[in-house]
């Protein structure tokens, strides 16, 4: 049986893909035969797969949809086109399918059309039996088509056997002519591995709501027998106002030419340039505004008349580590959200998971890896002209790309400090005397005035960096964003703090925290457990520090890293959050983070720099004995907890709604 289904079809693969073959062969022949489908009695997918014979391929299809085990419920229906070989029998051979047999040869695009209604899925997805599915394809393709009522069809990223990309979105250049994107390039290279629009998806795999498949009659029969039919498929869904994506975590691995062949003077294949005559007729007007042929940076994601937006930072945010990345990981959302194309490239070019990915399927374009590392000063030169807006970020990585930007860019520069560097350096020093950071400071205070200097618009966060830089800078456009934004309130919240107990420390590995934390620890908590002997401080954050691991004990307990999630619960057990910090600079996001999670906070001076404490919100103190004595009387007080509790919403809503954030960063990008 083995050497029958390989000499069958010896001559309509390569190599590797026979290698491939052999392999599944051996694995699924040499065994039981039988294959056991899940069963559903209201499934949610419809997996349609049209087979004219090859029943090898067939069977290997639906081994790998079993093999991936999708956690949605699924149907599998074969739309057999008069086959004369096994898949006449194949319900013998693969368990709880529908199998429906023409009684006469329909042809793919009427043998689809025909078997979609026999499909009780909310959604449908069109798969060819010449391809193996890998373990994301149909819950990364349900996800996106779920997350967006205005996408209408959602595609698969195909691969060749040999692992070399062979589609990842289709374009439609303007004289009609389609091209798959990225065909024999690197599947991993960034430019295929960001959800994005296309022109079109390839028919052997992609998902598509079974309500709008019935509205627009399915594929257009004057496409039969087949070719084009996908292409305008997607051009018809987007004349009723739907969206047609690319999801690449959809992963196929498609064996080109088994289906119909390769010549285009025979059998199936003949009507290709006949239906590309019907779709150039049918759509002329369409095609007016398509990409002229081979501008890919557009045409990829249609991205022409679509206003673009380069961000460029020292690394993928970490959005659950630091405040920083949490607070470029909002803005690329919002930039999003009003309707730019984003592109972020980190400058260490490194793909640091999940956060890339993360991204990624949110439809941003990432540069990592040693190609962009080693020309990405090339890339600048060749593509910065496609974009109306770069936003740098932090005074290093700046300084290092400003002069090819100015000498290639001819949109709007703005510069996001965070804070001022040199300031908190200076802050720094005037604390430990250390002299390096006295020289540290001196260094980054002219490389942060050379980039206010030269850029459009600067954004800051908090009043202080917004008044210093308006006074050394009257002629600059400088606005004061928010650090952190929000959309909604956290319900649920335990109002009776005498329910709650221990206090928390939220940070990281920067040198402010270390600091702080080390200074509560001397100076302040030794008064705090004369009176609360039970008491526990939980300090958190991805510190990997030795002289703050070694603080652990009874009453202090270490918490390297939590997921949001687990952070929550800390805040939400906890009756006061304390930020003593001595030195820093800019808005401290641990400060906004606990009033978001209206939890009382205990700080300093420099801990609420640049916030607005009208609301009461926080209590401020830099005297050691003085915090020490707020404390005490705090932690049992529980109406006071309860009144700065409230009083953290106020705060929130009145200075870091996303509304406030939208409206300034529309001031400047439109």
């Amino acid at each position: 049986m083995i050497l029958y289904y390989f000499n069958e079809y010896k001559e309509k693969i390569n190599n590797f893909s026979k290698l491939i073959f052999i392999i599944y062969l051996f694995v699924l022949l040499s065994k039981d035969n039988i294959l056991i489908a899940p069963l559903y009695d209201k499934p949610l997918v419809s997996i349609i797969i049209p087979v004219h014979n090859k029943f090898i391929y067939t069977y290997n299809c639906i081994h790998s949809i079993i093999k991936i085990n999708p956690v949605v419920s699924y149907e599998i229906i074969i739309a057999d086109d008069m086959s004369t070989d096994k898949t006449k029998e194949i319900e013998k051979i693969i368990k709880n399918i529908i199998v429906i047999h023409n009684d006469k040869i329909f042809y793919f695009l009427i043998n689809c059309n025909k078997a979609s209604k026999f499909a009780k899925g909310k959604y449908l997805i069109f798969l060819n039996n010449d391809t193996l599915v890998h373990k994301e394809w149909l819950s990364s393709l349900l996800l996106l088509i779920e997350s967006d009522e205005k996408i209408g069809m959602v595609g698969s990223k195909f691969l060749f056997p040999n692992g070399k990309l062979k589609e990842a979105g289709g374009i439609v250049w303007n004289d009609g002519e389609p091209e798959n994107f990225g065909k024999n390039k690197k599947a991993n290279m960034p430019e295929y591995n960001y959800v994005k629009e296309v022109d079109y998806i390839s028919g052997a795999s992609f998902i598509i709501r079974k309500s709008l498949w019935e509205i627009i009659g399915g594929f257009d029969e004057r496409f039969s027998p087949s070719y084009f039919e996908d292409t305008d498929l997607a051009f018809t869904l987007r004349k009723y106002g739907y969206k047609v994506m690319y999801q690449p975590k959809s992963t196929v691995i498609h064996y080109e030419g088994i289906s119909n062949g390769k010549d285009l003077k025979s059998g199936i294949k003949k009507y290709q340039e006949r239906n590309k005559e019907i779709f150039v007729d049918k759509w002329k007007n369409e095609l007016k505004s398509q990409e002229n042929k081979f501008n890919y940076f557009n045409a990829r994601d249609r991205g022409y008349g679509k206003n673009r937006i380069l961000v460029i930072d020292i690394f993928v945010p970490s959005f659950d580590k630091n405040a920083g990345g949490r607070c470029t990981f909002l803005y690329l959302n919002l930039f999003i959200e009003i309707g730019l194309k984003v592109t972020l490239m980190p400058n260490d070019f490194h793909k640091i998971e999940p956060y890339t990915t993360i991204l990624q399927q949110k439809g941003i374009e990432v540069l990592y890896g040693e190609k962009f590392k080693k020309n990405y000063k090339i890339w600048l030169k060749d593509n910065l002209h496609y974009f109306k807006y770069v936003y740098l970020q932090r005074p290093d990585n700046t300084n290092l790309n400003l002069d090819i930007i100015m000498k290639y860019f001819k949109g709007k520069i703005i510069y996001f400090a965070h804070d001022l560097h040199f300031l908190r350096l200076y802050r720094e020093y005037n604390i430990t005397h250390n002299e390096k950071k006295l020289k540290d400071s001196e260094f980054i205070q002219k490389v942060e005035n050379n980039i206010f200097s030269k850029v459009d618009v600067i954004h800051v966060v908090g009043n202080f960096e917004l008044n210093y830089l308006k006074e050394n800078y009257p002629n600059k456009i400088i606005r004061n964003i928010p650090l952190f934004f929000y959309s909604n309130h956290l319900s649920n919240i335990e109002k009776d703090f005498s329910k709650r107990k221990d206090f928390i420390f939220v940070g990281s590995s920067h040198s402010p925290n270390i600091d702080g934390v080390l200074w509560f620890y001397k100076e302040v908590f030794p008064n705090i457990l004369k009176k609360f002997q039970d008491i526990i401080w939980y300090i958190i954050g991805n510190y990997n520090n030795d002289e703050i691991n070694k603080l652990e004990s009874k009453n202090i307990k270490i918490k390297n890293y939590l997921s949001d999630e687990e952070l929550y619960h800390f805040y939400q057990k906890c009756r006061i959050a304390i930020a003593p910090l001595r030195f820093g600079a800019g808005i401290k996001g641990k400060i906004v983070e606990a009033a978001y999670n209206q939890i009382p906070v205990i700080t300093t001076s420099i801990g609420v720099e640049g916030l607005d404490n009208t609301t009461d919100a926080f209590i401020v103190e830099d005297d050691s004995k003085k915090m020490s004595e707020i404390f005490c009387d705090l932690y049992s007080n529980y109406t006071k907890l309860k009144l700065m509790s409230d009083s953290g919403k106020l705060f929130i809503e009145k200075f870091f709604s996303k509304n406030k954030a939208k409206k300034i960063i529309m001031k400047d990008i439109n």
